[in-house]
């Protein structure tokens, strides 16, 4: 991921009365790699940092803070692209669909269901450590976007968080305007549907195609591979109804025969994704909520609670209630 999201680390660090001197060279870093947003670091790094942060400055809500002082203009030539666009509709769509030239270790996704919507976010890692404080500083970033794009005061009607209740909730409510819903079975934010038709208020056609072309560039040279692309989309679709071949096929563009044939050649299936994607998002949520194991065998599709915990033990060696148990000890 870039580093424009997290520049500031040190700041916040400072006003918590940390030094971040010896912290950052814990992990290699100078304070001076904030000065840069384009400098990179992997998200397994980030969700470290931020963890050691938390603990040092005995803050929990430590991510919140530091997403608290980003924006779209932290997310660099995707901002800029968001910002241009005419409609919400369209900047958020920009949003998800173009975040790995910007984040290579989560994914961004919109649904819409009657009068609601909600701008999501997943990591593609489930191992990824302080994962609370990466969700915490992905949606107060967010946030903030969308703050800048309705272009007047707004709060979000929910907000939903897939890790356990912080024992101070104050600092959440201060920020988001509402009390958060956590254990959750995803993290995001609720909105009113009809506000994906409001014009952006920075809309401008020309700086949009200048940025489009950009992007464009980028992702041509990040462009990661049919595995990478499948695992990325796969996060969202194992929680759907329609999680099938020719799902995933039509998202990517592909004929489903030479999307398998793909496949193949890498040394996988989509069948084989899919137990991995379920796995990945078994154990976020064994691992960062309280939810019943019950509820996450529905949330994947699990007609059966019985043949989730089949599958759980067949993935990780150790049936989902006693695999939770040796995590939290």
């Amino acid at each position: 991921m870039r580093a424009g999201p997290i520049l500031a680390l040190p700041a916040v660090l400072r006003s918590l009365g940390v030094e971040p001197h010896a912290l950052l060279a814990d992990f290699g870093l100078t304070e001076s790699f904030f000065d840069d947003p384009e400098n990179t670091l992997s998200m397994a790094m980030a969700g470290r940092l931020l963890g050691r942060c938390a603990e040092l400055t005995n803050c929990e809500h430590f991510g919140l803070l530091v997403g608290q002082h980003a924006g779209a203009s932290s997310l660099g030539t995707l901002g800029y692209l968001m910002q241009s666009s005419s409609t919400v509709g369209d900047a958020l769509s920009v949003f998800a669909r173009d975040l790995d030239v910007q984040d290579q270790g989560g994914m961004v996704w919109i649904e819409s269901a009657g009068n609601f919507s909600i701008l999501g976010y997943t990591l593609l890692d489930a191992e990824i450590e302080s994962l609370n404080q990466i969700m915490a500083c992905a949606i107060a970033i967010a946030t903030n976007i969308l703050r800048s794009l309705f272009g007047r005061p707004w709060r979000p009607d929910q907000v939903l968080f897939a890790f356990s209740r912080p024992r101070r909730v104050g600092p959440y409510q201060r920020f988001f305007g509402v009390v958060p819903n956590f254990d959750a079975d995803r993290t995001g934010i609720v909105f009113q549907s009809q506000l994906l038709r409001a014009p952006v208020p920075s809309a401008d056609l020309l700086l949009h195609k200048l940025m489009g072309e950009r992007v464009h560039e980028l992702k041509q040279i990040t462009e990661a591979n049919i595995v990478e692309h499948v695992r990325r989309i796969l996060r969202t679709m194992v929680t759907s109804p329609n999680c099938s071949v020719g799902a995933a096929a039509d998202q990517i563009g592909m004929h489903r025969r030479a999307f398998n044939r793909k496949l193949a050649a890498a040394g996988t299936t989509f069948r084989q994704m899919c137990n991995e994607a379920r796995r990945d998002l078994a154990c976020q949520l064994l691992d960062n909520t309280s939810t019943a194991v019950t509820d996450i065998a529905t949330i994947l599709g699990y007609a059966d609670p019985a043949g989730f915990t089949r599958a759980f033990h067949r993935w990780t060696g150790a049936p989902p209630t006693q695999w939770r148990t040796r995590r939290r000890h």
